[in-house]
């Protein structure tokens, strides 16, 4: 039997990806019975507020077994399931693959495969919590969004009441490992999950971190009292993509003009300078 695989807030990626390799065959059966199906709710809200239309080109980023990827890609726009874990895209290819329109990139959230303004709109769902340095994903994010494209974050979140946010966390703490025990599901794994939601920042924190990243228009809306948060913004239609110097293209040599064949010119009969036009030098 394989040692399950714990990862802590120190979110080391191949420790984090190897956990979801484990649980990626139940981990949509464990978020049906642990989120008492609000998942599907806050899948169709996700999916409303992306706004996707055909033709559009779409990241999901974190996509894991791409059930927020198959809802987007079911709209006729061309989305690219993209994670870190090959166990869960395995998993994602066998359910959702026959989508015409749907394909699976691995892919480092802080270090995207992808060029720059590629995308018309880009998400994340309940993984940006998991990437190291989330605030390079964010910037990394931005890169591939075109000029006037959006981003949508959804991600467990601070309920603002204090009362519901002290049983949220009990509920985190003391039921939910038990639940994914039940379900069949590496309860450890869920342990991370608590750790990581108590340790992640409020709504008005991660608007901030989006908006230092540049984009515009940043709000958000609660869903479930707080759970999670729906974060929306935009890119400025003025954004000019940075070149990286990698892959900046040298500057080529100005070209000569063409020589002028020497030929004597006729002459002409004297007459009076005139004033030269500062436009018209050879």
């Amino acid at each position: 039997m394989t040692e399950p695989n714990r990862a802590d807030l120190g979110k080391d990626p191949s420790r984090v990806s190897g956990m979801f390799d484990q649980v990626a065959a139940g981990y949509d059966r464990t978020n049906v019975v642990m989120t008492f199906g609000n998942d599907a709710l806050w899948r169709a809200a996700s999916t409303r507020a992306v706004a996707p239309k055909p033709g559009e080109r779409i990241l999901d980023l974190g996509a894991g077994t791409a059930s927020s990827s198959a809802s987007l890609a079911r709209s006729g726009a061309e989305v690219v399931a993209a994670d870190f874990s090959p166990g869960m895209l395995a998993e994602g290819r066998r359910r959702h693959g026959h989508l015409p329109n749907l394909s699976f990139v691995e892919a480092d959230a802080m270090n995207l495969p992808f060029e720059d303004a590629e995308f018309d709109a880009v998400t994340m769902s309940y993984s940006l919590r998991n990437v190291q340095d989330p605030k390079k994903a964010i910037r990394e994010l931005y890169r591939v969004t075109k000029p006037g494209g959006r981003i949508l974050i959804n991600e467990f979140s601070t309920p603002p009441n204090p009362v519901f946010r002290v049983l949220y966390r009990f509920y985190n703490a003391q039921v939910l490992p038990r639940v994914a025990r039940l379900a069949g599901t590496n309860s450890e794994a869920y342990d991370y999950l608590n750790e990581s939601i108590r340790d992640w920042p409020d709504q008005k924190a991660l608007a901030a971190w989006i908006r230092d990243a540049g984009w515009i228009d940043v709000a958000h809306r609660n869903l479930s009292l707080g759970i999670v948060a729906l974060h929306r913004a935009t890119k400025p239609k003025s954004a000019v993509p940075e070149a990286k110097p990698e892959t900046r293209p040298a500057a080529r040599p100005k070209a000569k003009p063409a020589a002028r064949p020497k030929t004597k010119p006729a002459a002409k009969p004297k007459a009076k300078p005139e004033p030269t036009s500062e436009t018209e030098n050879d």
